[in-house]
């Protein structure tokens, strides 16, 4: 009777040691993302730029039109509608979205046409054909096109599946978090 009262006692004093384990690892793990986050880093589990992990960088100059920067999507109807249908991931933006990874194509004053695919002042933008569904076979609402306000970037991804500009339109540049930098990515 001893010997199993022991040994019963000597199991949950391994499980107890291996649930210490696991909450120390989950914990540290936990706490260096927060220092991670705080100090401008960002995973990217997204296929519209390379994943793995990405830093947030102060630009030192306006944001100009080939730059890849972090924005926070404006808490809107059509953004809460994005995150519905999963083209957005969780996160701490407004709206409680991740912020996106994205090029800036064109900025205030430019004009944007869009027909099948986007133009920028009248030259094609590469890899920019506009999808008229959704992988779930959901129509894609697009952008009409015209000429990007003040304080608004049209933001682009050539991943085909990306959403950004050609759907939404053109995003306050008030929501710029700032230049992307990969730090460490593996792209598929």
């Amino acid at each position: 009777m001893k010997v199993r009262h022991r040994h019963s006692v000597l199991r949950r004093i391994h499980r107890l040691v291996w649930f210490y384990r696991i909450s120390s690892v989950s914990l540290l793990t936990l706490g260096l993302l927060v220092m991670l986050g705080g100090a401008g880093f960002r995973v990217n589990l997204t296929p519209s730029e390379p994943l793995g992990l990405w830093r947030i960088v102060d630009p030192d100059r306006p944001v100009l039109v080939g730059d890849l920067v972090f924005i926070c999507p404006p808490d809107t109807e059509q953004m809460r509608e994005a995150r519905s249908r999963g083209y957005l991931r969780f996160g701490l933006c407004d709206g409680q979205v991740a912020p996106l990874i994205k090029t800036v194509a064109a900025i205030s004053g430019q004009t944007i046409e869009i027909d099948g695919a986007v133009r920028v002042d009248g030259k094609s933008l590469p890899h920019s054909r506009v999808a008229p569904w959704d992988g779930q076979g959901r129509v894609m609402a697009t952008y009409d096109g015209g000429v990007v306000p003040p304080d608004m970037v049209f933001l682009h991804s050539e991943f085909p599946g990306s959403f950004d500009s050609r759907y939404v339109g053109p995003l306050p540049t008030d929501g710029i978090l700032g230049l992307a930098q990969e730090v460490w990515t593996y792209a598929p």
